[in-house]
C-alpha cells in the first residue's frame, strides 16, 4: 500500500478524534482505506507464510500447510 494512503488514514483518524468529526463521504473514504490496507496485511503475512518452511532435526524441511 501507497505512503500517501497509509497518511490520509492518519489524517482521518486524527480528525475523527476531533470534535467536528468526519462528514459521511469522509467515513465512507475511511472505511474504505482500512479495507484496503487490510486486504494488503493478509496478502503480505500469506505470502511470507507460503516461503515459510520448517527444518525438521534430521535436516529435511518441509513447507507449512494451511489448516482446514
Amino acid at each position: 500500500m501507497e505512503q500517501k494512503k497509509i497518511d490520509r488514514i492518519n489524517e482521518l483518524a486524527r480528525k475523527a478524534r476531533t470534535p467536528e468529526g468526519l462528514t459521511p463521504e469522509e467515513l465512507t473514504e475511511r472505511d474504505s482505506l482500512r479495507r484496503e490496507y487490510i486486504d494488503a496485511f493478509k496478502a503480505s503475512l500469506t505470502a511470507q507464510l507460503d516461503n515459510t518452511y520448517i527444518q525438521h532435526p534430521d535436516g529435511t524441511r518441509t513447507r507449512l500447510r494451511k489448516k482446514g
